[in-house]
């Protein structure tokens, strides 16, 4: 039985259930803050899975994450639907198109960039006594909204990806002005859409370990629902301070990569 398992999933029963409790917590904190890939890509990679199989395994068990956690935002009438359609999907295009571009263009600007970034969206939620559940004017419309930003993080989110839920959270607090709550709900169906996007086509690519990201995945599920219950209950106060933490610990990690430019200048 246990011979037959491990061929199933094609690594020791050991690795699995390892990945199983990091996908678990990944998701508990992806629900919040997002974040949850720096978790799980390296992880699968330690396990034994080449670099693509990893990202197209972890877009799986990413997206039944974000439908756990959207699910959970729903029910409290968190998510808005009908508004944030088109921004919906225009990540699901994006994602698409970035899980394209991941396999044919080199990703060096956006490994240097994107600890910039996030650390910059970190001292701003730190030092910004606004953010909380009130929402304020939006300085962008629902639709410029879509096709300038939400199509630009899908696709970032299916070429590279680490802090595209964090991108998606911050960009609806600052363009469309919305309460700190429901600025993760919403980045959490927008995620979704990026996820599945680049799944759709991870898919054709035959890089998706289906029995271990399905396994992986009802983890994630789990693990996503306490993390929006989480947030639910403890609003602005729990996700001001997760996203903080969150978006330096994915910059700290990206830095730490041997062959990250910024890295090796601050080492040197």
């Amino acid at each position: 039985m246990i011979e037959t398992l491990a061929e199933l999933y094609g690594l020791p029963l050991a690795s699995v259930a390892g990945l199983v409790a990091v996908s678990f917590t990944a998701a508990m904190i992806d629900a919040v803050a997002g974040g949850g890939g720096l978790l799980n890509v390296p992880a699968l990679m330690l396990a034994g899975l080449n670099p693509v199989a990893a990202v197209a395994t972890n877009k799986l068990q990413g997206t039944a994450g974000a439908i756990s956690a959207t699910r959970s935002y729903m029910r409290a009438g968190l998510i808005d639907r009908v508004a944030m359609r088109g921004a919906f999907l225009a990540s699901l295009a994006g994602g698409a198109m970035g899980a394209v571009s991941a396999q044919i263009v080199p990703i060096d600007a956006l490994r240097t960039g994107v600890p910039v970034l996030l650390i910059g969206v970190a001292l701003f939620v730190a030092a910004s006594p606004k953010l909380s559940d009130v929402a304020s004017r939006a300085r962008l419309g629902l639709m410029p909204y879509a096709l300038g930003v939400a199509l630009v993080i899908g696709f970032y989110d299916g070429i590279f990806g680490p802090g595209g839920g964090t991108f998606y959270f911050i960009s609806l607090v600052l363009l469309l002005g919305q309460g700190v709550t429901r600025a993760a709900g919403n980045a959490k169906f927008l995620n979704l859409a990026s996820n599945a996007g680049a799944l759709g086509l991870f898919a054709f690519s035959g890089q998706v370990w289906w029995a271990l990201g399905l396994t992986l995945g009802l983890a994630s599920m789990l693990g996503a629902r306490i993390g929006a219950r989480a947030a639910l209950k403890r609003g602005a106060g729990l996700i001001k301070p997760l996203v903080v933490i969150v978006s330096i610990l994915m910059a700290l990690r990206l830095l730490a990569d041997p062959t990250h430019p910024i890295g090796q200048w601050l080492r040197s």
